[in-house]
């Protein structure tokens, strides 16, 4: 330290001032770090007043109302949402309804055209009947009709072939008259 004065002696600064200790502990020195710190307060709360807070302020400001547009337009798209997705579930509930309309009338259409083709065939199948029955009538008269010639050569092998001779005419058409009566 000794070096360091004489050192300052030489810069022309005297030794005892420089030794006295460090300056803002000086109590010479306090009226003045008092003023100094006054105005220096007082300068950065005036910037801090005038120039920081407003655009912070207005940062916040850009910030609320950019929030509450985002809210807004979200609040007006969730609505729009809701009502398309009622429109959606409207229109499903009526195309579900159509379609049970559709199948209904389909279902009513293709029962009545069953009934007519049922209807039809049981028609066709009825006169088909008739027309069995009146043809198995013809030949059944047929058949009988040819009964007693049947019966009689029938009748005629085998008294033929149980005798050795064969019946009369006359013999004969007395024996089927009175077995078939």
């Amino acid at each position: 330290m000794a070096g360091n004065a004489e050192h300052n002696t030489e810069l022309g600064i005297p030794a005892e001032e420089h030794g006295a200790g460090f300056p803002p502990f000086d109590a010479t020195t306090y009226s003045s770090q008092l003023l100094w710190l006054a105005i220096t307060f007082g300068f950065f709360y005036w910037i801090m007043k005038n120039v920081a807070v407003p655009r912070i302020a207005g940062i916040l400001e850009d910030r609320k109302d950019r929030i509450a547009g985002d809210l807004g337009e979200a609040n007006r798209l969730k609505d729009e949402t809701d009502a398309a997705i009622a429109a959606y579930e409207q229109a499903l509930a009526e195309a579900r309804n159509k379609a049970h309309g559709i199948a209904s009338d389909t279902r009513t259409k293709l029962k009545a055209d069953q009934e007519a083709r049922r209807e039809k065939a049981e028609a066709d199948i009825a006169e088909k009947l008739k027309a069995a029955e009146a043809h198995i009538a013809g030949i059944k008269t047929e058949a009988l009709s040819q009964i007693g010639d049947i019966a009689g050569d029938t009748t005629s092998a085998l008294v033929e072939q149980l005798m050795g001779k064969a019946p009369t005419k006359t013999d004969l058409t007395k024996a089927l008259k009175s077995a078939m009566n």
